[in-house]
């Protein structure tokens, strides 16, 4: 038998293996798709009423200022001849090769393929041709709500960045090459990552972002040392373990966001806030709350406030021996923290001597990038769903949050997980983002409509425990974190919410990069700056330009605030006491329940 049938007979083999692997692979991808539920219609998209608003302003548009859109097409239809006739140009030359000019860049088009290779660079020309064209004609209408005008806007770049050649493999050189390099085995190994990711999640199609087997809560994640000492429905109230002799009197309570997990504070020791506050020399009770099940369907914004807030600051307070609590809020956690301020204020209660809010929205008069997603249509989607499941499945909001940077968060990592086969990186943050939780339905139906449809907190009409609540009733010395680039609660919103609380003392600072970044942001980094100005009279625009910037986190700065207002020093305290005896160690057990196990 001569070398090439050997070769052969062992690529026939290779190939025949691969084949039974496609042939059972798609039989567990049939599998997995009928295990979904499907959603209401209204969550995959805008209702028929969005486009037929755009066809009519854009005929409005045709029949008032015809040379304009003439003018747009005729430039279109240029560029693509143009493209065109120099590409045939090319080839009567005799010549395979791409232009001298391989077009605009895109981090999308980074394979040097796209641009030195003729097909690939022509499909790459021609695709961000058509997404100009595309981009240009819905921002020529003029003749719109501004509302359905950004949610078009949104709409049809989801299109456009859906159908980049990069997301199909006969138009990606990069996978192409993969899989003949590997002959196929990158793209079996493709389909187990899909058929892996629909299992994981009753067949809904979320991209698996991290190698969910390189961590461990508790593990090699999560290990800041520390006691859960109390535990009720709502939450694990965390004590953490004391690094210094003395600490400050008055304790600290962070109440992270119940819709992503607490430890996001606590990933790794080199970046954890936990850690550096408790170094700092306080006593640190952190809330973990539950990954709700449809049990919780009826658990509103009131079980959050009793059950988990003031029950939390309650518990600190007693263990500590103390009148009063220093109290953080994080996101969503950080507008209910406003909400009990409010209250206690009503109730003329002074348990919380200061509060910190990171990027905390309380003003939502704009809904900014998620203006898509807040109107009737898809909100009544969400509470078909709630009424469906008792709750709102993690996957809902982790698909909304992961389209608003869809290249990133979506399509970038399909492709190298589905086309190029590759296992996602052993990287903590994105473990971090795909480890969602579950909303109770009650709760998510108030903050939906009360909070962000109807505005009620900023408007002073907010009604909870018997009590109207406004913005304006916290009045706590308070500071606010905000991010530079935050897409999910924008700095100037944050400021706007700010500016609107009645407290005589009130620090605003906003901190460099994003939602997670400009937060967990360690001293010891160096990486982000932050802005700080005490003049909040002044409107967004004015205060950025008037701000003084510094280098470095501004833990050590917020810090500085926080101890003027934390007491003396006292012996430091060992987590629980004879009331409140550990039940577990931290990170504790809630912070462990997935969503995908908890949904009945």
């Amino acid at each position: 038998m001569t070398i090439n049938e050997v070769a052969a007979g062992e690529n026939r083999k290779r190939l025949e293996e691969n084949l039974e692997r496609v042939e059972e692979l798609s039989k567990r991808l049939v599998a997995s798709l009928t295990r979904r539920h499907p959603t209401p219609p209204a969550l995959n998209g805008p209702d028929n009423a969005l486009y037929a608003k755009a066809a009519q302003a854009y005929w409005q548009e045709w029949m008032t200022n015809p040379a304009k859109l003439i003018e747009q097409q005729v430039s279109f239809w240029g560029k693509t001849v143009t493209h065109f006739v120099e590409a045939q140009q090319t080839l009567a030359k005799g010549k395979l090769e791409a232009p001298e000019d391989p077009g605009p860049k895109d981090r999308r088009f980074k394979n040097p393929l796209w641009d030195n290779h003729p097909y690939f660079n022509y499909v790459k020309q021609q695709y961000l041709i058509n997404a100009d064209a595309i981009r240009e004609a819905v921002d020529a209408i003029d003749d719109m709500d501004e509302k359905e005008k950004r949610r078009l806007r949104y709409f049809s770049q989801q299109i456009v960045d859906m159908f980049a050649p990069t997301n199909f493999l006969a138009t990606n050189p990069e996978a192409l090459m993969k899989a003949v390099e590997t002959e196929g085995e990158s793209l079996v190994r493709g389909l187990e990552n899909l058929v892996a990711d629909l299992e994981a999640n009753n067949g809904e199609l979320i991209v698996r972002l991290a190698d969910e087997s390189a961590f461990e809560i508790g593990e090699n994640i999560a290990t800041a040392q520390g006691e859960v000492i109390y535990r009720n429905r709502m939450m694990e109230v965390i004590q953490y373990s004391p690094t210094t002799e003395q600490v400050h009197e008055t304790p600290i309570v962070l109440f992270p966001p119940w819709i992503n997990k607490f430890y996001i504070l606590d990933l790794k020791p080199q970046n954890s806030l936990i850690r550096w506050v408790v170094d700092q020399g306080y006593t640190l009770f952190v809330v973990s709350w539950i990954n709700p099940d449809a049990k919780y369907r009826d658990v509103g914004l009131e079980e959050y406030v009793d059950e988990g807030y003031l029950k939390a600051m309650d518990i600190a307070k007693e263990v500590c021996g103390v009148d009063r609590v220093n109290a953080v809020g994080y996101c969503i956690a950080g507008t209910t923290l406003s909400l009990t301020l409010a209250l206690l204020k009503k109730r003329g209660d002074k348990t919380v001597k200061s509060a910190t809010f990171f990027t905390a929205l309380t003003d939502f008069s704009d809904q900014g990038e998620f203006t898509p997603f807040l109107q009737e249509d898809f909100a009544d989607g969400l509470e078909q769903e709630i009424n469906q499941e008792g709750i709102l499945p993690s996957f809902i909001m982790a698909r909304t949050f992961s389209f608003l940077r869809s290249n990133d968060l979506v399509y970038g990592p399909a492709i190298r997980s589905y086309m190029m086969g590759e296992t996602p990186p052993a990287f903590d943050l994105l473990y971090w983002n795909g480890d969602g939780a579950n909303l109770p339905g009650k709760m998510f139906s108030q903050y939906l409509r009360g909070l962000c449809q109807r505005n009620e907190f900023a408007e002073g009409t907010l009604e909870m425990f018997g009590e109207t609540l406004s913005v304006k009733d916290v009045d706590v010395p308070l500071m606010s974190i905000a991010a530079e680039t935050d897409h999910i609660a924008a700095a100037r919103d944050v400021f706007r919410g700010v500016q609107m609380m009645g407290s005589r003392s009130k620090q605003f600072v906003m901190g460099q990069s994003g939602h997670i970044a400009g937060i967990v942001n360690p001293p010891s980094k160096g990486k982000y700056g932050h802005f700080i100005n005490d003049d909040l009279s002044l409107d967004f625009d004015d205060w950025v330009a008037a701000a003084d910037f510094r280098e470095g986190s501004w833990w050590p700065y917020w810090e500085a605030w926080l101890r003027k207002r934390s007491g003396k020093k006292v012996d430091a305290r060992i987590p629980g006491d004879s009331k409140y005896e550990p039940l577990a160690p931290a990170p504790g057990t809630y912070v462990k329940l997935k969503a995908s196990k908890q949904i009945q």
